[in-house]
């Protein structure tokens, strides 16, 4: 999705205007922009394709047609600025001098602790290692890791294209250490995981075998 700084001005005004607004009809935007009612819905139209606007209908409360009121789509919010990762990294700092390293650590033990047994419950009791892996790439996935599995003989590899969490990872390396260990407890002792990519050390993904351990 484009950011808001990379629409057109009308297009970027429209998105703002909204974002303060419960919603709008196209009628009450033209008016305001100064432009005809025709031009605004082309805008309108453009952005609810690019899945940032959506239209609704009022109540009708006489004759003629009820009026299409506009509004933002749940998933303009990620077109808008966001800090979450520079906060991120402050709240990492903050804790680091003001607890310690050890207090840092078992704070992220105990969020890879609700990891892994939050991805074991969702893996389920299956003994099939491709069906767990798979299973855990489709809810890393669900978290913006844009994960999939390529096997490699035996074994098969988790790959995750993208880090939403590289900042906080940049200022804390134990936030990949205790990955990698929540990955092994959810996928279970039967297997071996070992990360082979990592975009900390250049990479471009983080990658991670897995294969049967041995017995």
């Amino acid at each position: 999705m484009q950011r808001v700084e990379e629409l057109s001005d009308t297009k970027r005004r429209i998105i703002e205007r909204l974002k303060r607004l419960e919603s709008a009809t196209a009628t009450g935007l033209a008016a305001e922009f100064g432009l005809t009612d025709t031009a605004l819905r082309q805008h309108l139209d453009a952005l609810e394709d690019a899945g940032m606007v959506t239209r609704s209908i009022a109540e009708p409360t006489g004759r003629g047609r009820p009026p299409v009121h506009w509004q933002l789509a749940p998933a303009a919010a990620g077109a808008f600025p966001d800090r979450h990762g520079e906060l991120s990294v402050d709240l990492i700092t903050s804790m680091r001098s003001t607890l310690g390293d050890k207090a840092l650590d078992r704070v992220i033990a105990a969020r890879a602790d609700r990891q892994a047994a939050g991805y074991a419950l969702a893996l389920g009791d299956t003994k099939d290692v491709a069906v767990r892996v798979r299973r855990l790439a489709d809810l890393r996935s669900d978290e913006g890791y844009l994960a999939e599995v390529a096997p490699d003989g035996d074994a098969y590899i988790l790959i995750e294209h993208h880090c939403p969490i590289r900042d906080a990872a940049a200022a804390c390396g134990a936030l990949c250490s205790a990955e990698l260990d929540a990955f092994q407890r959810a996928l279970g002792p039967d297997v071996t995981v070992t990360r082979t990519q990592h975009v900390l050390a250049g990479d471009r993904r983080c990658a991670y075998r897995v294969e049967a351990a041995a017995s």
